[in-house]
């Protein structure tokens, strides 16, 4: 069975998975520049790489681990340092852009993010070393692990697009727009320290 307690797994993936990321905050991104229903495609891409991801990760998390300790770390402070370049990226974000002038990310470009996307590396890889390696070997278990992790992702996805939303007629204003980018910003900054395992 799981290691570990229900309620600590659980408490695990609720806070991994809606807390800031590269894909949380380009979900708010992607919802303040073109509403929730041209954010769909971009989503669904999201959810697909988080699916491929626990997959590999549970097929593959325990013994790389096992074999080389080190692994993890490094992943955490290369994770950190992209994060904190998507920071500097949010904090400079003008959320001006004219329709016409560029089309909303699709599919692909969410299914690439979430491959690339290091905070999802390191969380599967903690998630299936941690909770999940009695499961890795059993098929079955294993996508259905893949597939709630993977509602779940969609549900966070989806709350911070629909979030950007909301805040989106808001940001006419200059201060507006300037608090919104410094706090997504500290956001991921916060997330990059709590990745590198500084706090």
């Amino acid at each position: 069975m799981i290691s570990g307690s229900l309620f600590a797994l659980v408490s695990f993936v609720l806070v991994a998975t809606f807390t800031p990321g590269p894909s949380n905050i380009s979900s708010a991104s992607m919802g303040i520049l073109y509403g929730y229903r041209n954010t769909l495609k971009f989503l669904a891409g999201l959810a697909t790489g988080v699916f491929v991801m626990m997959v590999v990760s549970g097929l593959i998390s325990t013994a790389i681990l096992d074999l080389m300790p080190t692994v993890e770390p490094i992943l955490r402070i290369l994770g950190a340092a992209y994060i904190l370049y998507l920071a500097v990226a949010i904090l400079k974000a003008s959320y001006t852009f004219e329709e016409a002038d560029t089309a909303p990310m699709g599919y692909f470009q969410g299914l690439l993010l979430q491959i690339l996307n290091p905070k999802l590396i390191v969380y599967a890889m903690t998630l299936f070393s941690a909770f999940l390696a009695p499961i890795a070997d059993n098929p079955l278990l294993l996508v259905l692990a893949a597939l709630i992790l993977t509602t779940t992702a969609f549900c966070a996805t989806s709350v911070w697009a629909l979030f950007g939303v909301m805040i989106q007629r808001y940001l006419h204003h200059p201060r507006v727009k300037l608090a919104v980018n410094v706090v997504l910003s500290l956001l991921l900054v916060y997330t990059a320290i709590d990745i590198a395992g500084i706090i």
